[in-house]
């Protein structure tokens, strides 16, 4: 497998430039930056939310950081939680399990992203797969993000 093909059309609709890296087989975010000698702050990842009337929303964050659902439900004055597994592989059927693209439009969900993410020349997301990631410059991953709504709602743990 490689970049799941509704990422793949939605970037090429949109004229993002990006490259396609490939790696080692990993299991999540964090061990994608590893396998890839990359800064786990510049891998994002995607964190799949519902709130209690089944509203979806996607929080897009650095592989090092870990989601405030607390800061998230007191901006959106909500109550988010984690989805299910059993449901995020509906909603990605095209991507393997666990292996969640941070690219909601994509999938027409609704997106937040944590501002931390701009502080990085080079971004890295996961394509869909374990063993493929893009690779954005800031100026495309503006362009990716430009209808988002960015917030600090996350918190670093790993360097």
């Amino acid at each position: 497998m490689t970049i799941a093909n509704k990422v793949s059309d939605y970037l090429d609709k949109n004229h993002i430039e990006y490259q396609l890296l490939q790696h080692k087989p990993s299991k999540n975010s964090l061990s994608s930056a590893i396998q890839s000698h990359i800064k786990t702050s510049q891998v994002v990842k995607a964190i799949m939310l519902e709130d209690l009337q089944g509203t979806k929303l996607m929080a897009i964050l650095p592989a090092s950081h870990k989601i405030s659902l607390h800061a998230l439900n007191e901006h959106f004055n909500r109550q988010f939680h984690l989805m299910k597994e059993s449901h995020i592989y509906e909603l990605f059927e095209d991507c393997a399990h666990g292996a969640v693209p941070p690219l909601a439009q994509a999938y027409q969900i609704d997106r937040v992203y944590d501002e931390f993410l701009m502080d990085q020349e080079q971004l890295y997301l996961e394509a869909g797969d374990h063993i493929s990631l893009i690779q954005l410059s800031q100026t495309e991953f503006r362009k990716l993000m430009q209808y988002s709504v960015p917030l600090r709602f996350s918190y670093r743990l790993f360097h």
